[in-house]
């Protein structure tokens, strides 16, 4: 049954709110503020919310349930850092207020800024990007600006290999460089001979996921990252995937030039829904002063009797701010405390489990499911969502099975260079039950994909709305709920 519109339930002349009698003169509306054409609903307070209660139950959260989406690591997001950004020193502070006045919060700042440093193995960090994609953005401009202050106007080129992000070309794109594709070799890692034939006095850069968005740490990259830094390009390391590597490996340590880190993704804060992201970037020791202005530094060492001051610093060859103010304080305020609570021991056990998750899982599917690399994977793996026997099915009518079940579908048609893919991420907060209860429901609807394959085909069936069009909801929207823009035509 579908959830009614509030404009179905309006009842003529109920109303949640009345106002008192007007204690000044009254005065007609001018014509153009009377509303009287649009159908406004007529409701009670408890009608209200009802409607909105109920909606919320509908939806799936990270609360409620299992997330297994590849590449974008839906952690449960733990309570403590929910009561810490609640703090009234924190929720009440202002970015307007003087640095003096604010101290407790520039210092967690800082020491974030530092943790992020010791974890990626970089010198600088910037907290102001506001999410991945804009991490990505800064890193690549901070790139450019590294190589026009050498008078290096001809490297305009950057590789992206097919296994990377899929925000890493568009934001090649927007930084104004020229993008061309590096193909995988036969066991997933970059193809180094393909590598090799681009790397010229032309290359800006590389920017690189690793572990890849197949799951797979790539076995050369000590030498990738070599082959581009001799061509006198600067590596791009998209940390997104940096769940599986925490307290493992240090990007900056195999010559990783900047990097973003995903708070959203790998330190636990919320994330869905357009935010609110925060994508933290990180440079080696050559990049640190294209670092966006400000950065947060102890301005006055202070002494045994008086503690020291933090303030606000421009590095000496920044490339701008890159957000309003300095970033989603909130989102730091959250990280710090899931950094605080694991430490150091902790945060590689973040990583281990993880990884553990995601090779357990995709040991009991292989054999129901097409591998294309049948190879240890990192945190996350990828499937291929048809059969030879059952040509009908589709990874879209698996993933919409999936909802009969109560379970979210993992990341559906990426990446790209896997026919059919599901690409499934069961992140270190799942447990081994949660994760049979996945594999089950896995094992029984590629069951049904050759014995009942129409049941796939017409998923899901118990959710409010059944299967919608996809394609005709992107391009004939409804945004309220008046006539639909085809029973205008």
């Amino acid at each position: 049954m579908t959830e009614p519109l509030l404009c179905e339930l309006s009842i003529r002349d109920r109303r949640a709110v009345r106002f008192p009698k007007p204690d000044v003169p009254l005065a007609p509306l001018p014509e153009n503020l009377v509303r009287d054409h649009l159908p406004l609903p007529e409701l009670s307070e408890v009608d209200v919310i009802r409607h909105f209660t109920r909606l919320s139950q509908l939806n799936h959260s990270i609360d409620t349930g299992f997330y297994p989406l590849g590449s974008c690591t839906m952690k449960y997001n733990p309570k403590i850092n929910e009561e810490m950004a609640r703090l009234p020193g924190f929720a009440a502070v202002h970015p307007l207020q003087p640095e003096e006045a604010m101290q407790g919060s520039l210092l967690l700042m800082y020491e974030l800024q530092e943790w992020l440093k010791e974890i990626g193995g970089f010198a600088g960090v910037t907290l102001q990007p506001a999410a991945g994609a804009q991490g990505e953005l800064t890193g690549v401009l901070i790139i450019c600006a590294y190589h026009r202050s050498r008078g290096d106007s001809r490297r305009v080129k950057i590789l992206i290999p097919d296994s990377a992000h899929g925000t890493n070309p568009a934001t090649s794109a927007m930084s104004g460089l020229q993008v061309i594709q590096i193909p995988s070799d036969t066991q997933g890692n970059v193809d180094l001979e393909a590598l090799k034939q681009q790397c010229d006095d032309t290359l800006a850069g590389l920017m690189l996921t690793n572990p890849n968005t197949l799951g797979l740490f790539d076995e050369n990259v000590e030498e990738v990252i070599r082959i581009v830094h001799e061509a006198g390009g600067l590596v791009y390391g998209d940390g997104a995937n940096m769940n599986a590597l925490l307290g493992i490996v240090r990007p900056g340590d195999l010559g990783i030039d900047v990097m973003h880190f995903n708070l959203h993704k790998t330190f636990s804060t919320p994330h869905g829904g357009g935010g609110p992201g925060s994508g933290p970037v990180g440079v080696a020791a050559h990049l640190v002063d294209f670092l966006p202005a400000p950065i947060i530094d102890i301005v006055d060492e202070g002494s045994e009797e008086v503690p020291p001051l933090y303030g606000f610093v421009d590095p000496v060859r920044t490339i701008g701010r890159v957000k309003s103010f300095n970033g989603q304080f909130g989102m730091f305020i959250r990280a710090y405390t899931y950094i605080r609570m694991y430490g150091p021991e902790g945060l590689r056990s973040v990583a281990e489990h993880a990884v553990l998750n995601a090779n357990y899982v995709m040991a009991r599917l292989k054999n129901a499911y097409m591998l294309p690399y049948d190879k240890v994977c990192m945190h996350e793996f990828v499937l291929e969502g048809h059969w030879p026997d059952a040509p009908e099915v589709h990874a879209l009518d698996i993933s919409k099975r999936m909802m009969d079940y109560g379970l979210h579908p993992p990341t559906n048609y990426f990446p790209l260079i896997v026919p059919e893919a599901l690409m499934i991420e069961p992140t270190e907060t799942e447990s081994k039950q949660m994760l049979d209860e996945f594999v089950e429901v896995m094992l029984k609807i590629a069951e049904e994909a050759h014995t009942q394959p129409e049941l796939l085909k017409t998923a899901p069936h118990k959710t409010p709305v059944g299967r919608l069009d996809e394609v005709k909801a992107a391009r004939d929207l409804v945004l309220c709920c008046g006539v639909s823009p085809l029973e205008e035509e």
